[in-house]
């Protein structure tokens, strides 16, 4: 399971319209090599799911991890700020040994 907060839900309906993309649209998660610990975070958009893909649904938006990055984003909570200091979508992971200061890249 993936969590997406109300901040986080929000901010993404808000992009989906600035974009005008379909009501369909979704959120992939997902993790690349790199970054200060190891792993970093890949979120983008995307109008489905590709072959092998798990799909969750948070608070009404689909989300799409492929099943690589699923051993290491299950029971992610996906949250945003927009404060003075910080704008960006942030991620609380469980399964995580260790994160950086900017909260982009995890070790396992």
């Amino acid at each position: 399971m993936i969590n997406l907060t109300e901040r986080a839900v929000k901010e993404f309906r808000k992009i989906r319209s600035e974009q005008d993309m379909p009501e369909a649209t979704g959120l992939r998660l997902g993790v690349k090599s790199g970054g200060c610990s190891g792993f970093e975070y890949v979120i983008d958009f995307a109008q489905g799911p590709s072959e092998g893909d798990n799909v969750f649904e948070s608070n009404g938006v689909p989300v799409f991890v492929d099943k690589a990055a699923l051993l290491y984003v299950v029971n992610t909570t996906v949250d945003f700020e927009d404060s003075l200091t910080r704008r960006g979508f942030l991620f609380s992971n469980p399964n995580a040994s260790g994160t950086c200061g900017c909260g982009i890249s995890f070790d396992v």
